[in-house]
């Protein structure tokens, strides 16, 4: 049971890293064109 007040807090702050990480590249603009970056691997050079 005193696992739970290590193993809790972490989790938690983990989500938060998770969606701070994931608002950081949201902001960054990461997500903008996905579809011509998937199409990039079929072009020919």
């Amino acid at each position: 049971m005193d696992i739970l007040f290590l193993l809790v807090p972490v989790s938690v702050l983990l989500v938060f890293i998770i969606l701070g990480v994931l608002a950081w590249a949201i902001h960054r603009g990461q997500f903008e064109d996905l579809e011509r970056e998937g199409a990039r691997i079929f072009e020919n050079d």
